[in-house]
Order: structure tokens, then C-alpha cells, then sequence
């Protein structure tokens, strides 16, 4: 887990923050294996039995004061009573992770029986848009060949396509075998069958190990509709206007609901790789994209904003069902036309999943990705929490993840790697802030619990063998990581100790939310808003500030912040950023797509210094 600070010393008090001009928060990598210092956490068990505060429920951890009987709480202060099972367990503190380390990974019990929890296989279903072209089609097969060679062991792989109709392949047998189920074209009606009856479930999820061969040759059958069938099927649509046959929205309906009668069972998350080649254009879940074009230059609206929202919350309310089947679902969009990902994004951002867009498929680097993607470790049904000390509290917080609807300052998630980043502001909790003569510094505790799937290889002992079916298994654990800041006495002490990587991070979480919900005229005013703000309080903090001849006219301002260099970054992070596409004009030629895929993408990451360069690189040409 790496915690970084936008400044690693914190304002004294709201006074001194908002004089600083600096966004004042921390960036949480949950899944890193190691801390920003590269330091591994200390692994135990028995996670369920570690003390906790009963007046703010933060976890025991090394900065507390442990007495006799009791141990004095570290973000609170609250005197906490310990267990006799507690205090025989803390008698030999070598022998308990908690009294070793402030970073910490504890293994949890998992609910149910062991029969019950040894039978979480991973499970990938590719479903493939075949309203496309030849060179879609070659490409999205040299991506699933590159994706079964990182898939290991034990998992179960089914593959599907959809157009007019959705396509369901048998695998496990000598020949594929194929069934189809036609999707209907109106835009409210759901498939007339159930995916089960059509083809049962554990006949369509094959063993990777076993069935490798065969799945490739099933690829090799993928053609793509003919313009007949869709021309067939389809109809006309709107103002005379052919439509295609691309049924996105009832495929995925579908197959949520084909996959989640397993969840649990056969399965603990599912992870669907939706290909596309362009918009959904056909049944229930599809999008006009007549709202892309020069209509906004003839009605004087602002297309930067007018473009950024989704035009129906259909696949916002599907993401929810994807939630309640256990699947996490990745779009990948290879196409140039106007696909209105503004739309489709909730569907992989709230499942857990990743949004990637390729603009033609001779450039596309997909089968790349998704090896990288799938060789990644990954955890699912994850809970955040953050917790801080009594004088400053959690503000906004950022990232991919849902609010839970009970609990404040605890975040659910789906699914994530060891790059997924989430961002947090804070707040003072009073006017006094941190007193000067304290012996209390700010405390910070972070607590991630969530489940792995741990393959065979990895539960065996040595010299066992099984001959059945190699088994994974679901291992729960909870990882926490406290820590303790100090707070700066002057202004030179609190530039001296700014991270410009995360002050950026936090940044473009805050135009990109200004941007969605104001347009993108409003998001580059704030960021340079900020900029003029932060120069402003630096000269004035340094007092930096001359004037020749009397005459504020001729004042000298030090706009390149020669006194700090922890500063001297930011204004070429954010020119860089206001020349990027994430926040150049509709007229400029960006391209909507690309921009709500560039938000969901800095919205993943917390280090963007190579994006923001290449932006600078591509703007000198």
C-alpha cells in the first residue's frame, strides 16, 4: 500500500493552508505490494482478532500507548480495554505482525465452508462485437491468444459474440459448437430466452488448460455479420437513416444474468472483456450518436459540455446488475467513429473494470495490454476506509470506486490491480488545527480488506499430489497502514515538502469532476486559477515581491519559483495539462471519445508525468 502526500509536512492550521495556494491530501495505491520507500508489509493471521477503538474503530497499531490492560488509542487518544486473549497474545510481541510493523497484512476468516470456498475458479468471457470489420476481427483474436497464455491454471474461459444476434460457443467438445438467440430491435424488449436454456453455463465455460487448442480454433471461425444480415434484421431506422445491428446492450444484460446464477459458486468475480467497433446501434441500450456533429456551432451550445454527460443511464444501471452477478467487465472500443463513451464508461469504471480506446487497428497495442492486464495480480470485493486524528477529517475523495450508502469515509470496490490509485482532500476539523505544543502529531490509518483467489500451486504442500481438477482457493485479508506526519511551523517548511506528482494528481481529479459536471472552459479556469493563486501566495510568503519606482506596474513577481525548487515543476506540469487533450476545445479537433477516455484513464493513475510530457512533446510539432 503507497501513501503519498501532497506535502509531507501538514498546515498548521486552516489559516496556513489556505494561505499555501496547495491542495492539502493524500493519493492510496491499496494493492501496491510494497509503500512508496519500497518496504513490504509484515504478513500475519487472525486479522479478526485485533483490537480496535470504541470510540472512532481505528485498529490497534505501533503508534498506540500499550499498557498493562489497556492501550491508549492513537488518532482519538481513547483508553481501550484489552482481552485476556489479547494481552496473552501481546506478551510475546515478535510472535504479532501488529506490534512489528505500522504497515501491516493480516489474513482474515473466509464465510462458509471449505468445499464452498475452494471452488473459486477465475472466470474470462470475451464477448466480440461481429457488426465489424476483418481487421477488427484479426485483431481481437491475436489479443485472446496473447490473453489465454497470461490466464493460468484453473481458470474457466467462455467465449461469445453479438450483432442482431448473440452467439454462444461450446468449446469442450471435439467441433465448437455455436448457438444463437436473436436479439430484438426494439429499445425497451429483452431477449425472448434465457442464455441458460440456451446453452447451460458450465458447458460454456471451458478450462483454459485443457480446451487452449480448441478455443483457438473456435476463434478462427469468427467472421463478421454480412451487410445483408444486418441490413435484414436492422430495418431502417430514425429519418431514414439505416441502422446496423450491433445488440451491446442486451449481449451484456444477458450475460450478467447468464453468469451471475454461478456467482458464488462456481465463481467469486467474473471479468467480461467487451470488444466494440462502435456504437450500440440496435435493441434495448442504444445510443443516438446523431448528437456529434456541427449542430452545436448552428445552436451556439457549448459542445465541450453538451458532450461530456451520458445520454441515457441505461449502462450506469447495468453496471449495478454487473455489480450483483460478481462481474467486472472491460471495454475495449477499436473504432474512429463517434462511439459516445460519456455513456458506455459507467459500465467498466463501476464494475471494477478498465476503459481503453484504439483508434484504428494497424496502430492498436490491445494484445499487449491485455497480457500486461491479465498478468497482474488483482484483488475484488474490496473496502476502503480512512481514517484520520481527531483535528482534520476526509474531504472529497477520488477514484473509481461507490460510496457506502451506510457508512461515511468507506469506499466499495470492485476490482483492482496494483496501480489502481485512489485520491483524497482534507479538512480542518476546527479553527485550531494542530496546536504548536502538542505532543500529538497528525495521525493517518488506512485500512483495505479484500479477497484473492490463490491458485493450486500455491495451496499444496510439498510432495502432495491430486489427481482432480487443480482447485483455487478465496483467502480474505486485511491490510492497514498507519501513519504519523508532522505539521509545518512556517510557510518555507511546508513548500519544502510538496510532492508536485501528487499535487498534480489531486489536481486532475478536481478538473476533471469541475469539467463533467461545469465543461471543459471551466476546468482549465480553475487550473489556471490555481497557478495565478499559487505564485500569488508563494511571493507573497517568501516576500518576494518588488516594486521599482514605487509603481505596482513595474512589480517583479518570481513566476518560476527560483526560492523552492519542490515548486519549480508545476507550471510546466500544468501547461502540459492545458495543452493536453483531457482539456483542449471541441474546435480544436478532440475528440470527445478520446477525452472521456483520457479522464477515466488519469482518473486510474497517480503518476501522469509521462502522459503530461508526451502532450508537451506532441504540442512542439
Amino acid at each position: 500500500m503507497a501513501v503519498r502526500a501532497t506535502m509531507s509536512r501538514f498546515p498548521m492550521d486552516p489559516d496556513a493552508q489556505e494561505g499555501s495556494g496547495l491542495p492539502w491530501g493524500v493519493t492510496v495505491t491499496p494493492f501496491a505490494t510494497k509503500d512508496e520507500n519500497g518496504n513490504s508489509p509484515v504478513y500475519g493471521s487472525d486479522g479478526h482478532l485485533l483490537p480496535r477503538c470504541e470510540n472512532c474503530w481505528a485498529y490497534f497499531n505501533t503508534y498506540c500507548e500499550l499498557e498493562q490492560w489497556a492501550w491508549n488509542c492513537s488518532l482519538c487518544g481513547t483508553l481501550n480495554g484489552l482481552t485476556s486473549e489479547a494481552i496473552t497474545r501481546y506478551s510475546q510481541p515478535q510472535s504479532c505482525a501488529e506490534m512489528m510493523s505500522s504497515f501491516i497484512d493480516l489474513e482474515l476468516p473466509v464465510e462458509g465452508s471449505e468445499g464452498e470456498a475452494m471452488q473459486a475458479r477465475p472466470v474470462y468471457v470475451a464477448a466480440i462485437d461481429l457488426s465489424s470489420s476483418e481487421e477488427f476481427l484479426e485483431l481481437i483474436k491475436s489479443s485472446l491468444l496473447a490473453a489465454l497464455e497470461a490466464l493460468g491454471p484453473g481458470a474457466l474461459f467462455g467465449l461469445a459474440t453479438f450483432s442482431h444476434k448473440i452467439g454462444l460457443y461450446d468449446v469442450q467438445g471435439p467441433v465448437p459448437v455455436v448457438k444463437n438467440v436473436f436479439v430484438p430491435a426494439d429499445s425497451d424488449a429483452s431477449l425472448p430466452i434465457e442464455l441458460e436454456d440456451v446453452m447451460p453455463l458450465l458447458s460454456f465455460l471451458a478450462p483454459v488448460e485443457t480446451c487452449k487448442d480448441r478455443i483457438a480454433s473456435a476463434l478462427e471461425t469468427l467472421k463478421p455479420t454480412t451487410s445483408w444480415e444486418r441490413t435484414t434484421t436492422a430495418g431502417q431506422g430514425l429519418d431514414g437513416l439505416l441502422l446496423g445491428g450491433r445488440g451491446f446492450g442486451v449481449a451484456m444484460e444477458a450475460l450478467f444474468n447468464y453468469l451471475g446464477s454461478e456467482y458464488g459458486n462456481t465463481f467469486a468475480l467474473a471479468r467480461v472483456f467487451a470488444f466494440l467497433s462502435g456504437p450500440p446501434d440496435y435493441g434495448a441500450g442504444q445510443l443516438d450518436t446523431r448528437r456529434y456533429g456541427e449542430q452545436y456551432a448552428s445552436k451556439g451550445e457549448d459542445a465541450d459540455r453538451a458532450l461530456l454527460p451520458e445520454q441515457t443511464p441505461f449502462y450506469k444501471d447495468l453496471a449495478a446488475v454487473a455489480v450483483q452477478a460478481g462481474v467486472c467487465v472491460d471495454i475495449f472500443a477499436v473504432t474512429n467513429e463517434y462511439t459516445d463513451l460519456a455513456s458506455l464508461k459507467f459500465l467498466s469504471i463501476e464494475s471494477g473494470g478498465s476503459l481503453f480506446l484504439y483508434s484504428n487497428t494497424d496502430d492498436s497495442t490491445l494484445p499487449q495490454d491485455m497480457y500486461r492486464m491479465l498478468s497482474r495480480p488483482y484483488a475484488f470485493g474490496c473496502i476502503l476506509r480512512l481514517r484520520t486524528s481527531s483535528e482534520f477529517r476526509p474531504g472529497n475523495s477520488y477514484g473509481h470506486f461507490f460510496p457506502d450508502p451506510q457508512y461515511e469515509n468507506v469506499q466499495h470496490i470492485i476490482c483492482c490491480d496494483s496501480y489502481v490509485t485512489y485520491a483524497y482532500d482534507f479538512d480542518f476539523a476546527n479553527t485550531t488545527g494542530f496546536s504548536r505544543h502538542t505532543s500529538e502529531p497528525p495521525m493517518l490509518q488506512i485500512a483495505f480488506q479484500y479477497t484473492v483467489v490463490v491458485p493450486p500451486d500455491e495451496l499444496s504442500t510439498p510432495g502432495s499430489v491430486s489427481a482432480s481438477r487443480p482447485k483455487h482457493s478465496l483467502k480474505r485479508r486485511l491490510r492497514i497502514r498507519t501513519l504519523q506526519y508532522l505539521s509545518a511551523q512556517n510557510s518555507s517548511e511546508l513548500y519544502d515538502s510538496v510532492d508536485p506528482e501528487v499535487v498534480l494528481s489531486v489536481l486532475v481529479h478536481k478538473v476533471i469532476l469541475a469539467s463533467l459536471e461545469q465543461g471543459v472552459r471551466e476546468g482549465r479556469m480553475l487550473l489556471h486559477d490555481w497557478l495565478v493563486i499559487l505564485i500569488a501566495q508563494y511571493n507573497d510568503a517568501y516576500k518576494l515581491l518588488q516594486y521599482r519606482n514605487g509603481s505596482s506596474a513595474t512589480a517583479h513577481v518570481d513566476v518560476a519559483f527560483s526560492q523552492c525548487p519542490q515548486l519549480q515543476p508545476l507550471p510546466r506540469l500544468v501547461f502540459a495539462l492545458l495543452r493536453n487533450p483531457l482539456l483542449r476545445f471541441h474546435e480544436e479537433g478532440v475528440h470527445p471519445d478520446y477525452r472521456i477516455y483520457l479522464q477515466c484513464l488519469f482518473r486510474y493513475l497517480v503518476i501522469m508525468f509521462e502522459w503530461l510530457c508526451l502532450g508537451i512533446i506532441m504540442q512542439c510539432f
